[in-house]
């Protein structure tokens, strides 16, 4: 990024250890010698806070995402996106981390189901993290983006294993807003790049209509 020059490490911090395997096997350390992958729940905090020493920007991604799921399993889903977003908040206020960064998505405006509500709450605390930080630098912003194209758990995917078979729709009418995987990360780079804390950065991206994706 511009004004961050990564001459130290980038830092892979997530529970799922298979795809930190496949993602070592994709960025071997002999060629990326500057990687990191730790294990790890954002749920722990004393983990959270092992993993963020030295460390001058995150860029927490962590959520359960899937809208079904979370309606079935509620508590867990403020367990990590809520609880964990405020974990994260804290280890980076106690690491002196320049900036962090949180990816939120389109439902958390005008949530109508609990994904949607709890990644809110998240979006809620990193803004009033700028509050009460006291005299740390650590600035605190939110990037607001729609449905990732072809990105795991997207419909995409989805729509290409039913198109011999019968298409289920939720909605005739039901639209998405759409980003590709390189606008999402250029989009991050840029909050990084301009952020002074406090922002909730929303990209003007088109939007598709379902049954013409499924047409």
């Amino acid at each position: 990024t511009k004004n961050f020059k990564i001459n130290k490490r980038i830092i892979i911090f997530s529970r799922d250890e298979l795809k930190q395997f496949e993602m070592q096997k994709l960025f071997p350390l002999k060629k990326y010698p500057k990687l990191r992958f730790f294990l790890g729940d954002v749920r722990d905090s004393e983990r959270l806070n092992y993993a963020m020493e030295g460390v001058d920007i995150v860029v927490h991604a962590a959520a359960l995402k899937q809208v079904p799921a979370a309606e079935y399993n509620p508590i867990e889903v403020i367990k990590t996106n809520i609880l964990g977003s405020q974990n994260v908040v804290s280890a980076s206020i106690k690491n002196h981390v320049k900036k962090c960064i949180l990816l939120s998505t389109d439902k958390a405006s005008s949530p109508i189901n609990l994904y949607g509500a709890s990644k809110l709450c998240a979006d809620k605390l990193f803004i009033s993290a700028n509050n009460f930080k006291g005299s740390k630098l650590t600035s605190f912003s939110v990037v607001r983006y729609g449905n990732v194209m072809g990105s795991r758990g997207s419909i995409i995917p989805i729509l290409l294993k039913q198109k011999n078979k019968n298409i289920n729709l939720t909605h005739k009418s039901m639209t998405r807003f759409n980003i590709t995987l390189e606008e999402s990360v250029q989009l991050v780079f840029e909050a990084i790049n301009k952020s002074v804390g406090g922002e909730i950065f929303v990209p003007k991206i088109p939007s598709y209509n379902l049954i013409d994706l499924a047409k």
